[in-house]
């Protein structure tokens, strides 16, 4: 790989940590920004809810409206308006003026990620798409991981305007790097809207995007109340705060890299099932342990193993499911994850306000049971993993159809039924992938050329 497309590479997984930390930041900062402004913990937790309410309209809107856009520019505006809130929020004079502020440097902080994953795949060699866009996604990672806890280990001490002065400052930064890294001219494939109507005919994918909502819901419901949580239930110190929040990052990445192994050899589906329970068992521990540290960092050790590997299995299972319609499939299921996101804030933010913090996590585990038991009415989607591609691969094919089929209906009409002949089509490139083909341009145009000898042959009717 060149150096700048390292560099650019590194500022993409830059920008992707200071996205994720802008999303997860008020979750570390809770009972502090709860005393200094003189809101209750439910009333701080907004922040939370309504920003991922705000986020979880960005990414599809954004893949639509900016398809054509220099994703130099797009990209770095975003950290830009991210590097400006940050600073801003640094000033604010109370909590409205604090939640305002947010909401408006979140509008479009959701659609970065896919973005990004998308343009590191244009900047790289092919045979280096794979671990280029793993690098970028180790952002968000890392922002788990290592972000959070290092926040809530260190608010408590410069408190929580300096930490948002810092973010800022981390923002610009990248900001800078992307301006200095990518170059001019990157614009990604273009986005079809009428693709996310279809997506809303398909019976399995609205079930995955149920499911991936759950897992949002059910999840945050705790997370984004983890700190106070352990303050009440179980008198723990903000010291041991941070190590919760540690231990669930760390094992949120170790989780992740055992999912890539097992999935070549268990499936989506199986690997998915998998790490729910392990959700599942993770939740049930810290909701029996109440009161007891031990037990509720143990739970989210457990839980944290799980949770970013599910979150990576939806979306191996979206595209397998239906690959023409990936690129649309993709950018909902962010939306439903930050949509779920949101409302298990809420409801989180409810019981917390009506002191009932100990049934919190019950119906957390009431949430990842149900989603759990709806990946049962999806287990009989296709399995387009089974061929052994990676998921990076598996994108580079959904793509490869999207642009088939968009420059194929842009130049004439299509005589045989449309459903059958995107199966025809989906079938021969996926044929063309096991032969050895992974040049998304050229599966392109011999899918293109697919379609149109398509069109030339005779149907059965007009043979009569």
């Amino acid at each position: 790989m060149q150096a700048r497309s390292l560099f650019s590479i590194i500022a993409l997984g830059l920008g992707n940590l200071v996205v994720g930390l802008s999303i997860l930041l008020p979750m570390a900062m809770l009972t502090e920004l709860s005393s200094d402004l003189a809101i209750s913990i439910g009333g701080a937790g907004l922040l939370t809810s309504l920003g991922a309410a705000v986020v979880c309209v960005s990414p599809p809107l954004v893949a639509w409206a900016a398809s054509r856009i220099d994703r130099r520019a797009l990209l770095s505006a975003i950290l830009f308006c991210l590097a400006i809130g940050h600073f801003a929020s640094s000033f604010a004079p109370n909590f409205s003026s604090l939640l305002l502020i947010r909401l408006a440097m979140l509008a479009f902080a959701g659609a970065f990620t896919p973005l990004a994953a998308e343009t590191a795949a244009l900047i790289v060699p092919e045979q280096n798409r794979s671990s280029a866009v793993a690098s970028v996604l180790l952002g968000w990672a890392l922002a788990l991981a290592v972000g959070l806890p290092t926040v809530a280990a260190v608010v408590p001490l410069i408190g929580w305007r300096t930490t948002y002065a810092l973010i800022g400052a981390l923002a610009a930064a990248g900001f800078l790097a992307l301006m200095l890294g990518l170059r001019r001219g990157l614009v990604g494939t273009p986005v079809v809207f009428a693709t996310w109507f279809a997506v809303g005919r398909n019976r399995t994918l609205l079930l995955l995007l149920l499911i991936t909502g759950l897992l949002g819901a059910g999840q945050l419901v705790i997370v984004a109340f983890v700190g106070p949580l352990l303050t009440q239930l179980a008198g723990a110190t903000s010291g041991q705060i941070a190590v919760v929040f540690a231990l669930f990052g760390a094992m949120n990445v170790i989780g992740n890299v055992c999912a890539a192994r097992l999935v070549q050899q268990l499936g989506a589906l199986n690997t998915s099932v998998a790490f729910m329970i392990c959700i599942l068992a993770g939740l049930a521990a810290w909701a029996l342990g109440n009161g007891l540290f031990w037990a509720m960092a143990l739970g989210a050790a457990i839980w944290g193993f799980g949770s970013a590997a599910t979150a990576a299995m939806q979306q191996v299972r979206l595209i397998g499911t239906a690959p023409r319609l990936a690129t649309a499939s993709v950018s909902l299921n962010h939306t439903a994850l930050y949509l779920g996101q949101a409302i298990g804030t809420g409801i989180g933010g409810v019981l917390f306000a009506r002191d009932q913090s100990g049934a919190i996590g019950l119906v957390a585990l009431t949430m990842i049971a149900l989603a759990l038991a709806l990946v049962w009415l999806t287990r009989a989607s296709p399995n387009l993993e089974g061929t052994k591609f990676d998921q990076e691969t598996i994108r580079l094919l959904a793509r490869a159809l999207d642009r088939a089929w968009e420059r194929y209906s842009e130049s004439a009409p299509m005589k045989e039924d449309a459903t059958s002949a995107h199966a025809e089509l989906a079938t021969f490139i996926v044929a063309m992938a096991q032969n050895g083909e992974r040049d998304e341009d050229r599966l392109s145009l011999k899918g293109y050329m697919k379609l149109r000898a398509m069109r030339s042959m005779p149907r059965p009717d007009d043979m009569a």
